[in-house]
């Protein structure tokens, strides 16, 4: 038997996740919301630009949410940012690409 059947590894959350998608909702205007791909390609992009923020007991939660009016904020805006323009910079490019006006380029 290994730790994962021992104990509820569930319970340790990345607090960051958090904070990346409340700052999305902040940076991407609502309309920007209905494509899932590119709404998880900027969260995981953002999130490994930063340093994990892990918690598990009622102590480390509480610590985590000081990170919101800390510098580390200002990382985690950062990288949406970084996040947004580079992901639909990308799917920009896709989209006026020579295969994407005739797929017969393809």
């Amino acid at each position: 038997m290994g730790l994962a059947d021992m104990f509820d590894f569930e319970q340790v959350v990345n607090e960051a996740e958090k904070m990346v998608i409340k700052e999305m909702e902040a940076q991407l205007p609502q309309e920007d919301w209905n494509d899932e791909e590119i709404i998880m390609d900027i969260a995981t992009y953002a999130l490994n630009h930063i340093k994990p923020a892990y918690s598990h007991t009622l102590m480390g939660k509480i610590y985590s949410q000081g990170l919101e009016i800390s510098d580390y904020y200002e990382d985690v805006q950062k990288a949406v940012k970084k996040a947004i323009k580079k992901i639909k910079g990308e799917e920009k490019k896709k989209a006026n690409s020579p295969e994407a006006v005739d797929p017969k380029l393809s």
